[in-house]
């Protein structure tokens, strides 16, 4: 085999695959796959190049050189497909000036899907020598059972000691390496008592380990169109380089090269494509529970709860929320005092139909959802439900900085990255919004050029409605060369020009009582009669108000002329001219303005703090900042959407300003910040805005309480978890020329191994997949219809004017049932073509 043909292969199994990774995970178990289908297909590939008869002699060495050159150009150290070595003139390939628009937006990720950044981690062997005493130490770090994270929240490294190994002469301390759960951490000085080690080489040894390098996972929404193009014109630029090199010999090199080239890119297109597919597959709803407080449930109801045997761990996890004290007893509680208390049906999952079941309407009573997912996979699977049903979406998506140290979640984004980012979640959520409704993006100035572009780009420059400035946390650093960062961007864009906004005012420190104001705006305008001398509005001016308006101000007294050379102040009659100083139109115009205690709020929100702390989190949105957003732009029982929920501050205020609400995060501070913040907001939380007086009004201690629901989604990475493939190609596929266009993923199950035929009986067991499904909300989000009642057997949907009842008792259902409902939930079983 020749040098380039050698080197040509090798290079294309890697790329094929990406670099090599180790651990657990369904993106791992997909690369396998991946790569053992690629060396049977590369067979196919190898056999048809030995039988062509124009790769031949010396144009063979050219043929495989000139197809490294190119696909080595567009593979990621991750296996993605897009712009990574291209030259300069490469980056920019498209027409980037239309008709009608100036510029397109352009960035070098723009076709992606952002899946997530992470490290990928290999074994490896580390040595650390001791400064002080010469004394080397030899540690191997095992990453073979290291799930990768499913998004990007931010999760720290666990090292566990598991032995000491003899190699020679030399010791090697072996550490398991793992993702911290639940606040895991490295139990340092167990590990220094177990080996001896010093603590400060043990810290170095661990620190070498983490520097690997961190990569960006993406999908190319459609990597065959991107491939072909990008072909093209380097096939375009070899011509030009060679135009006096024209002949048939020639031109028939090139077309083989063009040929085998699309051969590769069609097999290589078809992994990123189911991809895409898994990606935008529906999600499974699991680990559902209610949290509903008990001032909405009957006598009966909390009877049972009172006798039950879970009641005790429910009054413990009230306790560490402050609801009550310590000792409480739910059988002599102040049914008035107490009856917000917020139950968890988590703690009584047999009562939990019956709680359902008190209401006629289910999706209409609750006031809520959180949901624990990936915010794309959420967007997503939900929109079917809540197409063009929001009303208003508040955003503070993690800022793009140099460093995550300080947050609970990824911020060091590349600028690319972060683009794409906000791009696909951006855009997948103006389809959840009314034609009324409005949309508010917080960001600094690390990014907020970034995101205006967005915005103009997803919403229209046409819908750009204000760029509000509000505080943020104020690091005083006096070693700074420049200014410290005092404020913040929010852009507000509409959906339509036909959105809702309401003014909205505060309450003035000092009244102003009545004066007199300049009735002159910016902007050139028309001359208008004012007592009856058609006067001009100064240069680049327009008079405030129209013709009609004027005539009634004469009327009542609240408009009048001021001469600027002498003061003389005409109220009445016909103006002529001062009769001072007989100046006719060196005059000032002015008009009442009525006393006053408020003030109309302008695009400067500075005046109020845009973070607050009360609840341990780093950017913690303040209350009053999203009582602005929310009664600024909806009304009562209007929904309100947050996708980087952060704290929980949307939802927390969108529910004392009496709105439906839906909040999406994915860090684990869902279960520790953002559930107890909701479950104290129903039984009555007196922080925030609940002092202000129009909020008292209509949420306090009498007019608490609360109903939402709380799950998880499947993730982009279960789903690759738990895929069935073949562990070989279907036999015919490298018997005949269709090996690179056929659907490879064709006789793969999928999840279709949930399912088995048993002579004339279908058996179906979702406990293969996941234990606790909630077969109810998955198909409401799937058929895009709420969800009127759930029953032991069925779930009824509200379908228009009729109500839509589907079985979901798969266990106890006749064959022809449970072929009615795998066919209704083949889209989250077996996906392609």
């Amino acid at each position: 085999m020749q040098v380039n043909e050698k080197k040509f292969y090798d290079a294309l199994e890697n790329l094929f695959v990406g670099a090599k990774v180790e651990g657990e995970g369904g993106y791992i178990n997909l690369l396998k796959i991946k790569s053992q289908y690629c060396k049977k297909v590369l067979e196919q590939f190898k056999r048809e190049v030995e039988e062509d008869p124009i790769i031949t002699d010396s144009f063979k060495e050219e043929f495989f050189d000139k197809l490294y050159s190119f696909f080595e150009k567009y593979f990621s150290e991750s296996g993605s497909v897009y712009f990574v070595k291209t030259a300069n003139w490469q980056r920019v390939y498209e027409q980037i000036y239309t008709d009608n628009k100036d510029v397109v937006l352009f960035w070098k990720t723009h076709m992606l899907y952002y899946v997530k950044s992470d490290i990928l981690f290999r074994s490896m062997n580390v040595e650390v020598t001791d400064d002080e005493t010469g004394i080397s130490y030899n540690f191997y770090f095992d990453v073979g059972n290291l799930e990768n994270k499913k998004n990007n929240e931010r999760k720290e490294l666990v090292f566990n000691f598991r032995e000491v190994k003899e190699e020679g002469e030399k010791k090697v301390y072996v550490f398991d390496v793992t993702y911290s759960e639940r606040g895991t951490k490295t139990k340092i000085d167990d590990i220094v008592k177990k080996t001896k080690i010093p603590e400060e080489i043990l810290e170095k040894a661990f620190r070498t380990f983490k520097r690997q390098s961190e990569v960006d996972f993406f999908i190319n929404k459609n990597a065959k169109k991107f491939l072909e193009e990008q072909l093209d014109m380097y096939l375009h630029q070899i011509l030009l380089a060679e135009e006096n090199k024209f002949d048939q010999k020639r031109l028939d090199q090139l077309k083989t090269i063009h040929k085998y080239a699309k051969k590769i890119i069609a097999f290589i297109s078809q992994f990123e494509d189911e991809l895409v597919r898994v990606w935008n597959k529906p999600k499974f709803v699991l680990n559902s529970n209610y949290v509903i407080t008990l001032d909405k449930l009957s006598d009966e109801i909390i009877n049972r709860i009172a006798n039950h045997p879970n009641l005790n761990e429910q009054i413990k996890e009230w306790i560490e929320l402050g609801i009550v004290e310590e000792g409480f007893d739910f059988n002599k509680r102040d049914k008035e005092k107490h009856k917000y208390l917020p139950i968890d049906t988590k703690y009584f999952k047999d009562l939990e139909l019956d709680i359902l079941n008190l209401f006629d309407n289910l999706d209409e009573a609750l006031d809520g959802r959180l949901i624990h997912s990936e915010n794309y996979q959420a967007l997503n699977t939900l929109l079917p439900k809540y197409k063009e049903k929001v009303q208003t979406i508040y955003i503070d998506p993690p800022f793009n900085l140099d460093s995550s140290d300080q947050f609970m979640y990824r911020t060091n984004y590349k600028d690319a990255s972060w683009a794409t980012l906000l791009e696909n979640r951006i855009r997948l959520a103006r389809e959840w919004l009314k034609d009324s409704g409005s949309i508010f993006v917080r960001c600094d100035y690390n990014g907020n050029w970034i995101v205006r572009c967005l915005l103009d780009d997803i919403f229209g420059q046409e819908n750009f409605r204000n760029e509000l400035i509000v505080n943020r946390i104020n690091k005083q650093d006096p070693k700074a060369k420049k200014f410290n960062t005092a404020t913040d961007t929010v852009y507000l864009f509409s959906k339509t020009d036909n959105f809702y906004f309401k003014p909205i005012f505060k309450k003035l420190k000092k009244a102003k009582s009545e004066r007199w104001h300049s009735m002159d705006s910016q902007g050139q305008g028309k001359p208008l009669y004012i007592f009856g001398c058609l006067l001009n509005p100064p240069e680049g001016r327009h008079w405030t108000y129209g013709q009609e308006s004027i005539i009634n101000m004469e009327k009542e007294g609240k408009i009048r002329i001021k001469c600027r050379l002498c003061g003389y102040i005409h109220t009445a009659g016909r103006w002529s001219g001062c009769p001072n100083c007989g100046n006719e139109t060196n005059v000032v115009v002015e008009y009442l303005l009525s006393p006053t205690e408020e003030k109309q709020i302008d695009s400067n929100w500075t005046d109020i703090p845009g973070y607050s702390s009360n609840w341990g989190f780093s950017t913690e949105n303040s209350e009053i900042l999203l009582k602005r957003v929310i009664e600024s732009t909806s009304c009562e029982n209007d929904l309100v959407m947050d996708f980087f929920l952060g704290s929980g501050t949307t939802t927390a205020v969108a529910h004392k300003l009496k709105r439906k609400w839906i909040g999406i995060e994915m860090g684990e501070h869902f279960y520790t910040v953002i559930l107890p913040r909701m479950k104290k907001v129903l039984a009555y939380d007196k922080s925030g805005i609940s002092k202000e007086k129009d909020v008292e009004e209509k949420y306090n201690s009498v007019t608490a309480g609360g109903f939402f629901k709380y799950y998880e989604l499947e993730q982009y990475e279960d789903v690759l978890r738990n895929m069935k493939y073949k562990d070989n190609t279907p036999a015919d596929i490298l018997d005949t020329k269709k090996a690179f266009e056929q659907y490879i993923f064709f006789a793969d199950e999928k999840f279709a191994y949930v399912l088995e035929v048993n002579g004339d009986k279908l058996e179906i067991d979702f406990d293969k997949l996941y234990p606790n499904i909630d077969f109810a909300e998955t198909i409401s989000n799937l058929l895009g219809l709420p969800i009127k009642k759930i029953t032991k057997t069925s779930v009824i949907l509200q379908d228009g004017d009729r109500e839509k009842e589907i079985k979901i008792d798969y266990k106890n259902m006749s064959n022809e049932e449970k072929l009615e409902f795998v066919k209704l939930l083949k889209p989250l079983l077996w996906w392609g073509e």
